[in-house]
This record gives structure tokens, sequence and C-alpha cells, in this order.
């Protein structure tokens, strides 16, 4: 492609709510026009990226036996109506563009096909004769965020990879969810990623279990917990972690009230009270739909809300109103604890509160707090689960010796183990050797195409521009004609682009006639792996000067040596698995 022909110019600044740096970048680079909140026009260099990431993810499905279909963008109300999911994409997550077509029918535009695809399986599947199944679509998701940001990595309209696997058994659904873990491995690496997969929870698309592949970036909306001693990887809402136990006391001690004024925070309410703080307790009151549940953790903890929303299978959670606590307590906020709650008050407790003597909770009483509390003796003890957040320096759960540390991660996939909820819902069976009816076991699997090209520029930039990793560049090589107003420089330079066109190599050609600066600052900031430039002073050197994005340095290469130079390189495979 002629630079001069091409559609879409570089700027110097970026729009100032442009904050990430693919976002920057993407609307500098000519990449990215924005249409409105958070919807984009891919321009042509985008468009290739996109192509490219496509394909690869194609390759590695095809790989994996799935096989391409397209579903349709307008979804009917009735389907997600048949698997329950309408009120909440629609009312509480309020994520589905939604709205009535000239005949009144209620559509949407489709932020996921779990329901589409379950319908078609269950009109085409009578036997498991017809199992296993895997197919899949590459198609643009339309979800209305509310607050659409950071270019493609929030946007309300994107490029999405969905599948869906449709097997007769839980065996078979292990053995097509390990098919596509292992496909979005190959995914990543291909691609050039550093990433990470991580244990996730399965949200409102459901399932027994889901794992997340994550781009690793200190821009990520995701905070990770990863070991240092093992591969255990979670993403922080269902992280687990092991924390430091202590000798408890042998014997029970009276329970006391004592009166600590405006003392709320653990750290100076333990000195205070002359106890270590994991003696104190938190307790925190959350409406759960038409509930109210107190929920106690260790004070050196705090409540992991996604964790007990699971536990309680609740569709809402959020904390109660002061007046609320006021009201069921009799105390301000910061007072609150288990012991005299209303009887409707369910009560539940993280693990690590168990097998405490002689702990501290609130009273109940504004300033007050009660200390050697036990259970049985001043209150029955609650249900236990894992509610806290797991945070950087907690023990690993699957190792002995590792400590879990902090990262940054942007999800680019997500694998989930469906099992029977959309299956048994909308009445997808097969019938078994014996004619016996069976729900058909589902699992999905969702990869961003269009979030990796950010991602890959989130972990591949500099202060002059992007950095492409080499299978997923627009083009393969960036080639710079400068002097071109002398017709001999333009004649090898054209003929030079021609000689790339019929080697098949991918070539970007800046044939505009601008100084030698603008052209290697666009280079820069177009990020194309390689950059080729001819010139007076290159040809008098020998031949091009080449020259590798990623690298300082130059290199002269004779014309003749320059179509098995841009192949050597790009023989060179990259794995960004990080171990």
């Amino acid at each position: 492609m002629r630079q001069s022909r091409h559609l879409g110019k570089t700027i110097k600044e970026a729009p100032r709510d442009a904050h990430t740096a693919s976002h920057q970048l993407m609307i500098r680079g000519g990449y990215l026009k924005q249409v409105s909140a958070g919807v984009y026009s891919y321009l042509p260099l985008l468009y290739r990226t996109l192509l490219k990431i496509s394909q690869i993810v194609r390759e590695e499905m095809n790989a994996a036996g799935g096989e391409e279909l397209l579903m349709p963008a307008l979804q009917p109300k009735e389907l997600w109506e048949e698997s329950g999911r309408w009120e909440r994409y629609t009312d509480l997550d309020g994520i589905m563009f939604a709205f009535q077509d000239r005949r009144e029918s209620t559509v949407s535009l489709g932020p996921t096909h779990e329901e589409v695809i379950t319908d078609i399986i269950r009109r085409e599947v009578h036997s498991y004769k017809d199992l296993p199944l895997l197919p899949y679509q590459i198609q643009t998701k339309f979800r209305d965020e509310i607050r659409p940001r950071f270019g493609l990595m929030r946007a309300r309209e994107f490029i999405m990879k969905d599948a869906y696997s449709f097997d007769l058994d839980e065996s078979g659904l292990d053995r097509s969810y390990e098919q596509m873990d292992t496909a979005y491995h190959k995914i990543c690496q291909r691609i050039g990623l550093t990433y990470r997969s991580v244990e996730a929870d399965s949200g409102a698309i459901g399932g027994s279990g889901s794992c997340e592949f994550m781009a690793l970036a200190e821009t990520g909306e995701d905070t990770l917990m990863l070991c240092d001693s093992c591969q255990y990887a979670a993403n922080l809402e269902r992280a687990e972690s092991k924390l430091e136990e202590f000798e408890q006391d042998s014997e029970q001690a009276p329970m006391e009230e004592v009166f600590g004024e405006n003392l709320i925070g653990v750290e100076p309410l333990a000195k205070f009270l002359n106890i270590p703080v994991w003696k104190t307790t938190k307790t925190l009151l959350f409406d759960a739909d038409d509930q109210v549940v107190a929920v106690m953790v260790r004070g050196d903890s705090d409540v992991n809300e996604l964790k007990v929303a699971n536990h309680l299978g609740c569709k809402t959670l959020k904390l109660c109103s002061p007046a609320t606590i006021k009201e069921l307590t009799g105390a301000d906020v910061g007072y609150a604890g288990p012991i005299g709650l209303p009887k409707n008050v369910r009560i539940i407790a993280d693990n690590y509160c168990a097998n405490r003597v002689n702990f501290e909770c609130g009273a109940n009483q504004t300033h007050y707090h009660n200390i050697n509390v036990n259970y049985g003796r001043d209150f029955d003890a609650p249900e236990f689960g894992d509610f806290k957040s797991a945070k950087a320096g907690d023990g690993c759960p699957r190792c002995s010796s590792g400590k879990l540390q902090e990262a940054k991660g942007i999800e680019i996939g997500h694998i989930f183990k469906l099992g029977t909820k959309y299956s048994e819902a909308m009445n997808a069976n097969y019938l078994d050797a014996d004619g016996v009816s069976h729900p058909i076991v589902m699992g999905c699997y969702g990869i961003g195409v269009s979030r990796i090209a950010a991602a890959a520029i989130e972990q591949c930039h500099d202060e002059y521009g992007i950095i492409w990793p080499k299978n997923i560049a627009p083009y393969q090589a960036h080639l710079l004609g400068l002097n071109l107003e002398d017709d001999e420089i333009r004649k090898q330079a054209d003929a030079l682009y021609d000689s790339f066109q019929a080697s098949g190599i991918e070539v970007f050609y800046d044939d505009r006639e601008l100084r030698a600066g603008e052209k290697f600052s666009d280079a820069d900031l177009i990020g194309i792996p390689l950059r080729l430039t001819l010139s007076k002073r290159s040809l008098k050197n020998g031949g091009v000067e080449a020259k590798k994005r990623a690298e300082k340095e130059s290199e002269i290469v004779s014309i003749d040596a320059l179509t098995e130079y841009v192949e050597s390189f790009y023989r060179k495979e990259e794995s960004g698995l990080l171990s």
C-alpha cells in the first residue's frame, strides 16, 4: 500500500479523553476514529491487524475441531426469557441494547449468543450420534456500557470470537474445555502476548467453573493474584488465600463491653484494646435482595462482595444505608456486631473467623465494643465460608511456601463450563442409545479480537509509538523513500516496492514527499516491526537501512538480500507465556 493513497492520517496530539496508551496511539497513528461514545470506525491499518488476529483465532479453533458459522446480531426477547437472563441483562446489569421493531416485537443487539446457539442445537440435535459439536463465530457484539472508556478495551461495539461446545456428559465437557484451554494458550503465544490464565468468576454467563486469559499490563482493569512459587493464579474476585493462624487462649474469658470513643478502624482499636489486629472483627451489613445479611471477617481482612453474593445466590448485594444500620443495630456505622442482631438478619462468617477464642466484635452501641467474645456461649456459631478478599502477601492456597503477588491484567479471553444451565432451561436434549432423553452438556469460550489489539499495544509501545508483535502487525515492512524528488531514487524505491509485492511481502510504502524527520516519526508511531529506508545516503553505503522497531541500532542490507532479510526476520516465532 502506498502511504500517499492511504486512508488514515497521523496526528501529533491525542484527544483529552484518551487515557490509555492503546487509545492514544491508535488515535494518533490513524488506526481508529470515534463515531460516538464507545463506538469506533476501524481504519485500514487497524482492520488489517484485526483480520490477522481473527485468522490466528480461526486457525486454532479449526485445529481444535471447531466449525465456523455466523449468527444474527438481532435476537428476540423470547429466547432470553427462556434462559431466564432477560431481566438481568436489561434491568440489573443493564448492558443490553433492547428496543421494539416496527412490528412491536422486542429485540436486542446480541451481547453474547448462548441463547441463539442453544436454539439452533435443540432444533438440529436429536441423538447421541449427533454429538459432540463445537460451533464458533467471529462477530460484532454490542454492550451498552455505562462508562465506555479506554478505547477498544471497554467499547460498546466490539469484535469477539465466541464458541460453544455440546457434549453428552461432564467428561465430554471436560475434554472440550481442555481443548479450548490449549487452543487459547496457542492463540496468545502466536500473537506474542505476555499473559496468564487465571481462575475466574463465571458472572452472568453462569456455570460451574471458568478461566480467564489475562494480558499483563499496568493499565488493566482487573487485579490478579499470582503465587510466587507455583502456577496458582486467580482474578481477585475469585482468589483464595491462606492467612497466618495464631495460637488461641487456653480458656474463655468473660465477655466485656468496652467504651472506646470514635474507635472504628481496626488498627487504632487493636492498639486501644491491647490485642492483635487478627482478634478484631469487621461486621458489615448488606442488603441481599430482600434479606439483610451480616458478614464477619477477621480484622486484618476485607469482605469480598462477589464471594458473598455467589454464596447467597442473590441478584443484588449492596451495603446497608446508615439509616438501615441504625435501625438494625441501634448504633452508628462502624459499631455493628453479631450479638443481638434481629433474628431475621442472616449471619455468615469467613472461615478464618472460626476457631478463635476471646475475639473482639462491635457491640451494636455507638462507641462500644465487645471483647472476649466466643461462639456457642455468647451467640450461635454462624455459617462459615470463604468470604474474604485475598491480598498481596497472603499465603498461596495451593502450595505450602508461596506468597501471593498482585498484578494488573486485561481480560482477553474467558472459557466457561456451563453444564446444563441453558440446555435444561431451553429444552435442548438428546436421546441416548436406549432412547432416554438427557440435557446436552455445554461450554462456552470467548476471546476479544478487538481487545487483543488494544492489549498488545498496552504491552508493546514506547515513548515514540506502537511496537507491534510480528504476527499481528498491519504490514510486515514499512518502506520509507527519502530524496524522492530525485527521479532515480524514486524509480529505485518504486521498483523495491514492486519487488516486495511480487514476493508476497506485505509492505507499507511511504512515498509521500515529506521531510525525513516526519517520515521517521510517523513510522515509529505506526509501529510496523521493520523499517526499511532507501535514500541517497543508504545507497552510497551499499543498500537499504534496515531498523527493527524494537531496537535502537540499524544496519545496511543490500537490495539483493533484502527479501531474504525480511523473510528471515519473520521466521523467528516468539512465545509470550509468563512462567
